[in-house]
């Protein structure tokens, strides 16, 4: 098989494509056919030596994965040979098969197409786990989404809106504002990619006059860095900070602000929720297919490279260019 492997810490310019043997799975584990991958900011990360996980090299990154079940280790017999497959991987998935442990793999709807499994579970995961676990947000409020272009935050904006918020979207440019647009976002705000502390006030205070009233509910930040503050300046009474990613670097915070708010600052590890309360994770996944299968949110795939290409996707993440998800596809598979 081919796979694409770190073999030494640095930018996507490392990644080798090498042949490998085919995997077997062992006890527990199944072996999958890889048809698509998800690209994630985390593998940007990883190849960096800069996540918090860091494999042993060499490796191939890639932590989600969609395809075809094609062999059964010894004790899996919930899963069968040919089933149609997803899962997190941490890494491995920039490969063209890969084995994982049989509990870690979900069967995905049928009329999901490959490449909308591989960028399903992740985004959908991590803003689900936010929306509904960490923030409980409701109808009725209001929802602000820092990065709301890239895949986390695409996946946040459509969400909110099918929880039964208002969504105001906030990205940096006036292309990114039109695609939350069309994800179903009530407001847009276009914030400058450089911020200075005259920046920091007059997005506070648009952000404050597109909320409305007392301020935003829910901040979704997964951006970071100098954006940090004045999103949380226009707080809500009461309402909840959730901090899911630092594209922009980590945020300083006054921490008189959220006393002054008497607002949460909440913390977002959905990867570490996962493991941690696999039921209320499996009773998610399957809120999130029916949302899918109703129609209420889908991956807006913009992107798409193959195997040996794909250290152009993870350019695009670094560069904060992305639009909606990208995946890798396994085109000789």
């Amino acid at each position: 098989m081919q796979a694409l492997l770190s073999v030494a810490p640095g930018g996507p310019d490392t990644l080798k494509l090498t042949t490998l043997p085919d995997p077997a799975p062992k006890k527990g584990q199944i072996a999958v056919r890889i048809r698509a991958a998800g690209v994630n900011f985390p593998d940007t990360l990883i190849i960096r030596d800069l996540y918090q996980m860091k494999p042993p090299r060499p490796f191939a990154p890639g932590g989600e994965i969609a395809g075809d079940v094609i062999a059964l280790g010894d004790g899996v017999s919930d899963l069968k040979v040919g089933d149609r497959v997803l899962a997190l991987t941490g890494h491995g998935g920039f490969a063209e098969q890969i084995c994982v442990p049989a509990a870690s793999a979900v069967r995905f709807p049928d009329s999901m197409p490959y490449e909308d499994a591989a960028g399903f579970i992740f985004t959908y995961g991590t803003s689900y786990h936010a929306l509904k676990d960490r923030a409980a947000l409701r109808p009725g409020h209001t929802l602000l989404v820092l990065g709301a272009a890239g895949g986390v935050g695409s996946a946040a904006v459509e969400l909110g809106k099918a929880m039964g918020a208002r969504v105001i979207a906030a990205a940096s440019s006036q292309d990114k504002a039109d695609f939350c647009r069309d994800l179903g976002a009530d407001e847009t705000l276009v914030y400058p990619r450089e911020m200075d502390r005259d920046a920091q006030k007059a997005l506070s205070a648009e952000i404050k006059k597109l909320a409305g009233g007392e301020g935003v509910d829910v901040v979704y930040d997964a951006v970071g860095g100098d954006y940090a503050e004045p999103a949380l300046r226009a707080m809500a009474w009461k309402g909840r900070y959730l901090v899911v990613g630092f594209p922009a670097g980590i945020p300083n915070i006054p921490l008189n602000l959220p006393l002054l708010k008497g607002c949460d600052i909440v913390g977002v590890f959905w990867g570490a929720s996962v493991f941690r309360d696999p039921k209320g994770h499996a009773e998610n996944v399957n809120e999130l297919f029916g949302l899918y299968l109703a129609g209420k949110i889908r991956p807006r795939i913009t992107a798409k490279f193959p195997l040996e290409e794909a250290g152009k996707a993870l350019d695009l993440l670094a560069d904060r260019s992305v639009l909606g998800k990208v995946v890798v596809t396994m085109e000789t598979a």
